[in-house]
Order: structure tokens, then C-alpha cells, then sequence
């Protein structure tokens, strides 16, 4: 693997009964850029997520990260090496506070401290307060930290989310359909704000539909049509590609 690859999904087979889901998935994800994967409904997508943060194991074989072999770790072990997935449909606590939500991560991300320890984890509560914050103004919500989750908007709900991810300092984050459901100004907003990410060098990757988005953020774009990586490159080679038109672009515009 090169040097600068964060991730790689190494040669990966996954299937559901007789159904193919994964076909010999290989791909790269180099550090510090933002990596697109994009194919029509059932391609494949979310399968592969589910894969690199050890939901699902591969039928064969493996995923790398950061030099690391990590398949067959559980779930969360994956998350504290660096890990984290913003899910389609976001995974909030409608009767907390946005501040609130954005705390209970915080604490999980400090070695499980509130579980095991509470002692510790209440002396780090000014810390973690601080991290939240932050991260809640990264994402323009910081002047809603007392509202109750459940009362913001669909847009405002994935930032909430994101927020929540990024509160725990992730080295991947993998988003899955950032802008689903969004109106266009929400996602310009989010596009807007991913870029604001992208300049730390914070390593993404994106699954998304709206191809506004994929063009916008990506440095480089992998195809997936039934199970299999069907094109892979920079995004103005991907968009021209007659089979990437065939089986996904030249359906949606």
C-alpha cells in the first residue's frame, strides 16, 4: 500500500446468500483527500461501508487502514483507531441538547471514561464541553447548543450529526449521503462546509447521489454497478467515462 493511503480495501468479497453484494473491491483512499463513491441504488455502496467499520465481515479478503490490517476487529475497536461513519439517516438523541449530543461521543471517544470511570470522566466535562462547542460552531450550530435535537431542521440535523463525528477527532470520516433529503440551499451549505474540511486535510469519503456534490468535493471518484468497481480516477476522467454514463451518470441529469 502506498505510503500515503489512509485506506485500502484489498481484493474484498462479500455476498448475502446467493446474492454477489461485493466483487473484487480494490480500491485507495490517499491521505488528506476526498475520495467519492458513487453507482446507482444497489450497487454496492453502503455494503462497502458497513465492511470498513467491521459491521460486516468480508467473505474474503481484507481492509487496511493506516497500515493496519483491521478486519475482523469489532465495531467500536475500529472507531478508536480513527473510524467514523455519519450515517444516511442521522443517529441523534432527539431529547438531548444539540450540546448534549455532541457530549455523549466526546465522552465515549475518552477511552470509554464515562462507563468505566466517572469519576475521571467528570473532570474532563470542561474539556469535553470545550471540544463540543467547538465542534458545534464548526458546523454554524454553536448559537442552538441549549435546543432540543429533535426540533431542528432536517439540514440542521445532519450537521448535528457531523458534529458528532467530528468531536471525535476522526483520521477517516465516512459520510454516507451527506446532503439525502436536503433542499439545494442546505446542501450548498454543506458543500460549502465539507470544503472548510478539506482544507485541514481531514481524509473523506463520500457516498453520495447528487452528482452537484460528488463534483464539487471529490479528488477522486470510484464507480460501483453490481458489486463490482466499474471506473476509478479524478473526477473529469470519471465523468466522461462511456460505462460510468452507461450504468449511472447518464441516468441522472
Amino acid at each position: 500500500m502506498p505510503s500515503n493511503a489512509v485506506l485500502h480495501v484489498a481484493d474484498v468479497h462479500k455476498s448475502f446468500g446467493g446474492l454477489r453484494a461485493l466483487s473484487d473491491i480494490d480500491l485507495q483512499v490517499m491521505e488528506g483527500t476526498t475520495h467519492a463513491i458513487i453507482g446507482p441504488n444497489g450497487a454496492g455502496k453502503s455494503t462497502l461501508l458497513n465492511v470498513c467499520i467491521g459491521r460486516l465481515a468480508p467473505d474474503t479478503g481484507a481492509v487496511v487502514f493506516d497500515g493496519e490490517v483491521i478486519t475482523g476487529k469489532q465495531p467500536y475497536e475500529i472507531n478508536q483507531m480513527g473510524i467514523v461513519r455519519v450515517f444516511q439517516t442521522p443517529e441523534i438523541f432527539p431529547d438531548l441538547t444539540l450540546l448534549q449530543n455532541v457530549m455523549v461521543p466526546a465522552f465515549a471517544k475518552h477511552d470509554g471514561a464515562f462507563k468505566l470511570n466517572p469519576m475521571q470522566a467528570m473532570a474532563k466535562r470542561t474539556e469535553i464541553i470545550d471540544d463540543a462547542m467547538h465542534c458545534l460552531n464548526d458546523v454554524g450550530l454553536a448559537h442552538q447548543k441549549d435546543a432540543v435535537a429533535a426540533s431542528l431542521s432536517r439540514g440542521d440535523k445532519r450537521r448535528l450529526e457531523l458534529a458528532m463525528g467530528l468531536v471525535q477527532n476522526p483520521r477517516l470520516l465516512l459520510l454516507d449521503e451527506p446532503t439525502a433529503g436536503m433542499s439545494r440551499h442546505d446542501t450548498n451549505s454543506t458543500i460549502d462546509l465539507l470544503k472548510k474540511f478539506k482544507g485541514r486535510g481531514m481524509t473523506k469519503v463520500i457516498i453520495e447521489h447528487d452528482m452537484h456534490v460528488v463534483f464539487s468535493l471529490a479528488d477522486r471518484v470510484t464507480v460501483l454497478a453490481q458489486g463490482r468497481i466499474i471506473a476509478d480516477g479524478p473526477p473529469d476522467q470519471v465523468r466522461g467515462n462511456p460505462k460510468v454514463q452507461e450504468a449511472y451518470l447518464g441516468g441522472t441529469h
